[in-house]
């Protein structure tokens, strides 16, 4: 791609997130979304290739359809009770609405069923920004109106998209699926604590962000998106291999790794509310999601693959991707949780 093109559409997508975080107004934050859907598509489709065309129009479709039920939702609003604030999204059947839009928009269950294909259809860097940098601005516009919201709304949505986050990645060997579903479920996991601890949705979000930032450059680096390429990865680059499942636990929520971090908190949040059953199955879906991390470190550090293989010899060249990015995120990603206490300070 034309390097002034991706620099405007790359451009294009910072503004569209900076215009609906700075908006109180819907139709500028609608504006924003909008301008973000536009920016991505062409990045989506530069490879020119069926699998990439397909992808890219599920994707529009839906970001499409998510953004029509939010300017009927606003207006609706707006017509109902004279508001257009977004945290003035008082009025019951235009908070619902605009609730499904934006988990439509961000893929969480039961409106998740575009991730999974659209993941696998994009490279890995256009599949970083959908799963990291587009959740960013829906985010942004639950997080403001989630005290608005019915609660049992908010904890219906968790559940299921932890659980079948768990249920759908159980069956997966392409690792974009794998992480399409891990997305799912760590919304899931954000989604929980929305309206009683926002703070600990923004932790969730920032850890999520660095963990898949992590993953997505490893896959990139040692180019793989299938099990059975990860599994040989240790001959090219043994080092990566052993911090990498390091990576998938931390993933999975393990301690002593980043990603224990907020499953922790948010636990100990929902227990303080007296939230015990919802505690209790969040926890038990978690061990679907840490099932399929385990069974990926296994075949990654734990077996040895097939020496007599079909295909070119796999040798040790020299990559030309940038390895500071990779090397930064992986130590974010395996060693925030003793910083958890000056985190919990910063944002309290």
């Amino acid at each position: 791609m034309n390097p002034y093109v991706s620099t405007i559409l790359l451009s294009s997508l910072g503004l569209g997130t900076t215009i609906t975080f700075a908006s109180s107004h819907w139709l500028l934050a609608w504006m924003g979304l909008e301008i973000n859907t536009l920016a991505i598509a062409p990045l989506m489709t530069h490879q020119h290739h069926p699998r990439a065309v397909e992808a890219t129009t599920k994707y529009f479709l839906t970001q499409a359809t998510a953004a029509a039920m939010i300017l009927f939702a606003s207006t609706t609003n707006a017509w109902m009770c004279g508001q257009w604030e977004i945290t003035q999204l008082t009025h019951p059947i235009a908070s619902t609405m605009a609730l499904t839009a934006l988990a439509l928009k961000i893929g969480l269950a039961p409106m998740h069923f575009w991730l999974p294909e659209v993941l696998q259809g994009v490279d890995l860097y256009t599949g970083l920004i959908l799963s990291t940098w587009q959740k960013l601005a829906p985010f942004a516009l639950i997080l403001q109106m989630a005290e608005n919201t019915h609660p049992l709304m908010l904890t219906t949505l968790a559940i299921t998209s932890t659980m079948i986050g768990g249920w759908g990645g159980l069956n997966q060997t392409q690792l974009r699926k794998i992480l399409a579903y891990s997305s799912i479920a760590h919304l899931g996991w954000m989604i929980l604590v929305s309206q009683m601890a926002p703070q600990l949705t923004l932790i969730a979000l920032s850890t999520y962000i660095i963990m898949t930032t992590a993953m997505f450059l490893t896959l990139k680096n040692t180019n793989s998106t299938k099990t059975i390429t990860l599994a040989s990865s240790w001959t090219k680059t043994p080092a990566l291999a052993a911090l990498t499942s390091f990576t998938l636990l931390s993933l999975g929520g393990l301690p002593p790794l980043t990603g224990f971090m907020p499953k922790w908190l948010i636990l100990q949040e929902i227990t303080n509310q007296g939230l015990i059953t919802t505690a209790t199955i969040m926890a038990l879906s978690a061990l679907l999601s840490l099932y399929f991390y385990l069974r990926l470190t296994y075949a990654m550090a734990l077996t040895l693959s097939p020496h007599t293989i079909n295909s070119t010899t796999p040798w040790r060249t020299q990559t030309k991707n940038p390895t500071l990015p990779l090397s930064s995120s992986i130590i974010l990603a395996t060693g925030l949780l003793p910083l958890t206490p000056t985190i919990l300070t910063l944002l309290t």
